[in-house]
């Protein structure tokens, strides 16, 4: 049986969300998905969660963009999904893909409209900001998902293993013009933005990606803002 798609899903103690995950990938579709979770050392049940799903389980040190590229290369569909452990995609999202899989290969990327998990009105004032930051500078951020054929990943070159903004150095590479919007949502949690604060967060997230355009190494921005 072809693979259509490879699903890398990076996962670090995800176990309170990481079996939404996979129930989301589900559904009345008939795309044939290999489903690879990339675990950074996770102390919880995350390993046995994705191995009774019938995940395929690679191990590495921490770190996102580490683990993104193991994954990636654990597979050999002609298509990747990079996915987060606290996102769920949304009814219609294999359509949505589909749709993008048969254009020309090797020439998009496609990343899903940003939803959170909350019902607080200011939840919506960033997913809209989200869409304007993808659709003015072509930056969907990983909690997005990104759906990119495995010979232009390739191409562009791979997740480079950085401490944060891996997802904003790929996309950067790719290119605003190589991106689409699908026509379908990514449900992400809203845990951090209502910890931190729904003003907090995003001007704590722009800081750090207003540094990283400036040209401040990764691991210099990680010890200044942290998790």
């Amino acid at each position: 049986m072809t693979t259509d798609i490879d699903v890398v899903i990076p996962a670090l103690n995800a176990a309170r969300s990481l079996a939404h995950t996979l129930d989301s990938l589900k559904g009345d579709h008939d795309l044939k998905l290999s489903i690879t979770v990339c675990d950074g050392g996770s102390r919880d049940a995350t390993v046995s969660i994705a191995a009774q799903a019938g995940a395929t389980v690679v191990r590495t040190a921490a770190g996102r963009g580490r683990q993104l590229a193991a994954g990636a290369m654990a597979g050999s569909a002609a298509w990747l999904l990079f996915l987060h452990a606290d996102t769920t995609l949304s009814a219609g999202w294999a359509a949505a893909a589909r749709g993008l899989m048969a254009g020309p290969p090797g020439t998009r990327a496609g990343y899903y409209r940003l939803r959170f998990d909350s019902a607080d009105p200011r939840a919506r004032r960033i997913e809209r900001l989200a869409s304007w930051r993808c659709r003015t500078f072509g930056l969907p951020y990983g909690d997005q998902g990104l759906l990119i054929g495995r010979a232009f990943y390739a191409e562009v070159g791979s997740f480079r293993d950085l401490p944060l903004m891996e997802d904003v150095d790929l996309a950067r590479r790719i290119g605003r013009r190589r991106l689409v919007a699908l026509d379908a949502e990514a449900v992400t949690s809203a845990e951090r933005y209502e910890r931190d604060g729904w003003l907090v967060r995003p001007m704590r997230n722009l800081g750090c990606l207003g540094l990283y355009l400036a040209g401040l190494p990764p691991h210099a921005i990680r010890r200044l803002y942290g998790s």
